[in-house]
């Protein structure tokens, strides 16, 4: 699965939200002066984004060669290395920074911190963040649970703080700490549903089952007047190898 969005590359990188201009502060603030970062997944780089604002040289590392080459074309100053992180060799020494953006999931749970620590430098800073698709309104939340209803789908959320949570319960890590962003934005019917083909769930499914779930959906949000409107709580984990 680590290469399934591959196939949705262009759409993925169009449609998939960004992350808030904080995040980085809050990375920097909390990491000090450092030399050079490193992002696991880094999918199309919009995780990307948030780092390079730390001004440091930067190796992203992404499994899908589909991914990558969108990737390499956005950050050219960025080192693409094309391959998982348990295939990834860190530098002697480690590094001072690794980052993850909505891929600490896709990392197996059984060895993902141990992975991310050997990686690090003592002293060093493990960032991981992402966001929740919610909704700003609960009319909408309710359209949108009763259009997956009406499939035959659940709808499964993870816990918001889950990959602090998880990194906390390693035992690993010191001054396991996190920050909160929230803001809201608003998709038409066409981009929610563009939005939507990029979930792995929906990727996961048949042909026929992705038609009646878009089909569901598309009356739903025009249903709403054709603009759903969510709200994307966006988390950022802080955690430090010890020295």
């Amino acid at each position: 699965m680590t290469t399934v969005f591959g196939q949705v590359a262009d759409t993925y990188d169009d449609v998939r939200p960004g992350y808030p201009a904080g995040i980085a502060d809050a990375i920097g603030a909390y990491a000090g002066k450092i030399d050079a970062a490193v992002e696991v997944g880094s999918g199309t780089g919009l995780g990307t984004a948030v780092l390079t604002r730390l001004g440091v040289p930067m190796t992203c590392i992404e499994p899908d060669p589909r991914m990558a080459a969108l990737l390499a074309v956005k950050y050219p100053h960025a080192a693409v290395s094309v391959g998982t992180f348990e295939q990834w060799a860190p530098p002697p020494g480690g590094v001072a920074l690794l980052g993850c953006a909505m891929a600490w999931h896709w990392l197996d749970q059984a060895t993902r911190n141990q992975h991310a620590f050997d990686a690090l430098r003592p002293g060093g800073t493990l960032a991981v963040f992402g966001h929740s698709y919610a909704f700003a309104d609960p009319v909408h939340e309710q359209a949108i649970t009763g259009a997956f209803t009406s499939c035959g789908i659940p709808r499964r959320d993870k816990p918001r703080l889950w990959f602090h949570d998880d990194i906390l319960a390693s035992g690993l890590w010191a001054d396991v700490r996190h920050e909160e962003f929230t803001r809201d934005v608003d998709f038409t019917t066409e981009r929610y549903l563009r939005l939507h083909q990029t979930f792995s769930p929906h990727l996961r499914r048949s042909p026929a089952q992705q038609r009646m779930v878009l089909d569901a959906l598309r009356d739903a949000v025009d249903g709403l007047g054709g603009v759903i409107h969510l709200r994307l709580p966006t988390t950022v984990a802080l955690a430090r190898r010890p020295l």
